[in-house]
């Protein structure tokens, strides 16, 4: 996949930087980074190791490896094939090929637990991946969910929270730098690292001391992506990238850190720029197929959906609000459009005009070396009642502009717990946006792994579809080009999806990367001809 801009330098092309990719999920920071290319069409880096946990994850990253040797040559069409449903796996690694793509794949991804697994086994790997390389990049995000907000909140009365392992799975990566002596890494985590506690310490601050290095270790320098300064002079808030802010279709605030290394004496590098216009989540999904959801039983035909879905403008009759006869109206509207949907999706749809309604450099990021149509773009099945409160939610947010709350939702769409029932006393309660539409015309919320639960935080902003977003839909708000797909069932695609960095983000953050190793290769080759 290209970069959406190379650098304007006449130099001619090294061989591309290794990257070490540790945490990597299904592979969203290594997307952005393998995407950046060389004035003369080569490729800047390449990945020489990608480490995860997760066997779905990894087997993802193992695909996405196989598609990366197979790209730029005639014998895409077999990844094609498999990824389509055309050709099973068995078939398709049987192709000779495909098969020496895989055994390639297999020496660049690795299911290995960091902090668990033998960590002299992963030297030896990280060794035989950097071929001998010296000046090489660390990209990764070690797991967040003990210093994100809702993990700190679902687990405020744990007395096993204070020993969590995930506190300090960073010092396998600070291990990993003072092992090896990256030229560059770039670490990345959620927001809630800025005010995580542990044992009455500031997290944010420890992993930036420890980061720095000392005597007994390599010395880096903390920048930041978004603002110039060395890490004195800068504040934890300076280290969050907005996402929307920067072309990306979703609110999504992630601490990125850029550390160099003191001793090879980086220039200034580049900051990434911001947009002029937010990309919203209608020009990022609005081109795929409009789908029905389903109904969450074993019988489940067309005409039972339809029959659900007439009747939830009913469920409004003893709603008093100021709006109800608008908001009914648009609701008998949407049933009847539904009509006309009969199709919930399926793992592959043809079809040749996919592509967002974005800038033709954007479109080119999802579309380029293109599939031929729609992957993974399936409907879930709900149950009857939540088909209405989507399809309520869809059409409120439609009138407003925004997604309601649950103290403006009719009580007969109330769900049933406890919660609810305060709000139908006239209280509040915790969770107030327990049913969030993706509005249209704005970036959608962040995108995290518990859209793999049930849907309810990403309602489709088309009322008459009454249904969650589809994995498709969600990694086109995560940024995955069309032709990324992801192994496992359904909710374990849905899972990686929302535990990846956007892959175009990742890319603008490679831009930066990319232009202070361009430097770095120049200085030496000035410094090997004057000697």
């Amino acid at each position: 996949m290209p970069s959406l801009s190379t650098m304007n330098l006449q130099k001619p092309a090294h061989k591309p930087v290794p990257i070490i990719d540790l945490f990597a999920g299904p592979g969203g920071l290594g997307e952005g980074f393998s995407s950046i290319q060389n004035q003369d069409g080569s490729y800047g880096f390449r990945i020489g190791l990608s480490i995860e946990k997760d066997f779905f994850a990894h087997r993802t990253l193992t695909l996405r490896s196989v598609f990366r040797h197979l790209r730029d040559t005639k014998d895409l069409m077999h990844y094609f094939k498999y990824v389509r449903g055309e050709i099973d796996e068995q078939s398709f690694r049987a192709v000779p090929v495909v098969a020496r793509a895989f055994e390639a794949a297999l020496n660049e991804t690795k299911c290995i637990e960091l902090g668990k697994d033998d960590p002299s086994d992963v030297d030896k790997l990280i060794h035989r991946a950097l071929e001998g390389e010296r000046d090489w990049l660390l990209i990764g995000g070690p797991p967040c969910q003990a210093y994100s907000l809702a993990g700190r909140s679902r687990r405020k009365n744990d007395a096993t929270f204070e020993s969590d392992v995930k506190h300090f799975l960073y010092r396998e990566y600070l291990r990993i730098i003072k092992a090896h002596r990256p030229a560059i890494f770039v670490m990345e985590n959620v927001k809630g690292l800025l005010t995580s506690k542990h044992s009455g310490d500031f997290m944010f601050q420890k992993i930036l001391t420890d980061l720095k290095g000392g005597d007994e270790r390599p010395s880096y320098e903390i920048r930041s992506f978004v603002k110039h300064g060395v890490t004195v002079e800068l504040e934890g808030n300076d280290f969050v990238i907005e996402a929307e802010k920067y072309g990306i279709p979703q609110a999504r605030h992630r601490v990125i850190l850029l550390g160099v290394r003191r001793d090879l004496n980086f220039p200034t590098h580049q900051l990434i720029q911001p947009v002029q216009e937010a990309f919203t989540v209608r020009e990022a999904i609005g081109d795929l197929p409009r789908l029905r959801s389903r109904v969450s039983v074993s019988d489940e035909t067309i005409a039972h959906w339809h029959a659900a879905v007439s009747i939830a403008s009913n469920r409004l009759n003893s709603w008093n609000a100021e709006d109800q006869t608008r908001i009914m109206f648009r609701m008998q509207t949407a049933a009847k459009n539904s009509l006309q949907l009969a199709s919930s999706g399926t793992r592959f749809i043809e079809g040749k005009n996919f592509g967002p309604n974005a800038p033709k450099v954007i479109r080119r990021w999802f579309t380029e070396d293109g599939p031929g149509g729609c992957l993974q773009h399936e409907a879930r099945s709900h149950m009857e009642l939540d088909l209405c409160r989507y399809m309520f939610a869809a059409t409120y947010a439609a009138e407003h502009g925004v997604s309601p709350k649950l103290d403006q939702f009719p009580h007969s769409l109330l769900p049933l717990h406890k919660n609810a029932k305060r709000i139908a006393d006239g209280g509040r309660a915790p969770f107030m946006d327990r049913f969030r539409v993706q509005c249209a015309n704005a970036p959608s919320t962040t995108v995290v792994s518990h859209i793999a639960k049930d849907g309810h935080y990403y309602i489709h902003y088309d009322p008459a579809q009454c249904r969650s977003l589809t994995v498709r839909e969600a990694a086109r708000l995560q940024t995955f080009p069309d032709n990324y797909y992801f192994e496992g069932n359904r909710t374990q695609q849905y899972t990686q999806v929302g535990n990846a960095v956007p892959p175009l983000l990742a890319s603008k953050l490679a831009e930066v990367v990319h232009g202070l190793f361009l430097t770095l290769h120049a200085n030496s080759s000035e410094n090997r001809n004057s000697s």
